[in-house]
């Protein structure tokens, strides 16, 4: 006989029944559904992040639901997650675009499903959280761009723009690019200013923060389409300013490639999609409660004359590389002894403090 256990979870604004279905044999012999919930639908770092998490669901036999909204907005998150639940996710990983989302998720939590969070953290979902050491991602951008100036003594205007204002991992990697910029007396920093994500609005509020300061000597964005907005900026400029700012896409790594960006940032995005599953599938199969806390998925660095990977991955050239961020079957490849390696058990002993995210 099957038996429902569900829990009615009622908050000011929203209330949903999540039901846990247990005792028949289908339930034991259907596969775990596991659910991926994201920010940002068709942007390509975030396409990134759901590759990782669909080879990490190939791997560890499992499926994968995948839902995703199309800007970043808390309550459409949080319906996404609430959603996915009650049609029957075992557990369930998400962005966190804003802490509104907090009470919701906790009382999902509270029920007994496993969450992992990835890329955009709430602090005070009681989850633990997949992602860079963000303070420290901004230290290093801020010092390759500051080395690319001419270091302590280099002089003008850098402008900073942040597609997410009030996000605190673009926050931390705001106050770390300033931390090192502020080296050098000469250096005045501008911003950060609202850039906005969507590739058209941000291209233009780049253009007008352009027209604005025509002779900054370095632009930096600390989002993933800002440095693609800021290398065609810098073409149809002149090629006048340092460009830097996130993320391995095909489009990032294009404007590095022609030479109208220096230097982009990786914040890991395959292992931020792959490790929250692993963690997930761990927790359901041993029964075993997460614990809230910080897994560093790790930082790359990426110039046309160098590539850093991190997490002890193989070398690339800057060409390899550029062919495999447009192959999500070569990136897993690529990814593929580094995966199997990934011991859930093991991956759960690694998990830091919150508070590293933001050191």
């Amino acid at each position: 006989m099957e038996l429902k256990y569900c829990t009615l979870l009622k908050h000011l604004t929203t209330a949903f029944a999540l039901c846990i279905t247990s005792g028949s044999a289908a339930f034991a012999q259907s596969p775990v559904t596991i659910g991926f919930v994201t920010h940002s639908q068709g942007d390509a770092f975030i396409q990134q992040i759901i590759d990782g998490a669909q080879s990490a669901a190939k791997d560890l036999g499992v499926n994968l639901k995948v839902a995703q909204q199309s800007g970043s907005a808390p309550d459409a998150q949080l319906k996404l997650v609430q959603n996915i639940v009650n049609a029957g996710a075992a557990g369930v990983a998400t962005s966190v675009p804003g802490e509104s989302m907090t009470r919701g998720l906790n009382d999902i939590i509270a029920a007994g499903i496993p969450m992992v969070q990835y890329n955009l953290i709430g602090e005070s979902v009681k989850a633990p959280y997949v992602g860079e050491r963000s303070t420290e991602s901004g230290r290093i951008l801020g010092r390759m761009v500051l080395d690319k100036l001419g270091g302590k003594s280099a002089k003008g205007k850098v402008v900073i723009g942040n597609c997410f204002p009030g996000l605190a991992s673009l926050e931390n990697r705001a106050k770390g690019v300033e931390e090192s910029l502020k080296s050098a007396p000469g250096i005045q920093v501008l911003g950060p200013y609202d850039v906005k994500v969507s590739a058209v609005e941000n291209y233009n509020h780049w253009e007008q923060l352009h027209a604005a300061n025509p002779d900054a000597v370095a632009m930096i964005g600390l989002c993933a389409p800002d440095v693609a907005s800021l290398g065609k900026l810098n073409a149809a400029t002149g090629d006048k300013f340092i460009a830097a700012g996130y993320d391995l896409t095909e489009q990032n790594l294009k404007a590095i490639k022609d030479g109208h960006a220096y230097v982009t940032l990786g914040q890991s995005a395959y292992v931020q999609g792959y490790l929250p599953v692993a963690l997930l599938v761990n927790a359901i199969r041993n029964k075993t409660r997460l614990q809230p806390g910080f897994l560093n998925a790790g930082t790359q660095v990426v110039t046309a004359q160098s590539v850093d990977m991190g997490n002890g991955l193989p070398k690339l050239t800057f060409a390899q590389l550029q062919a495999m961020s447009a192959s999500p079957s070569a990136t897993a490849d690529y990814y593929k002894a580094w995966a199997k390696s990934v011991d859930g058990a093991g991956v759960v002993s690694r998990i830091q403090p919150i508070t590293m995210e933001g050191k």
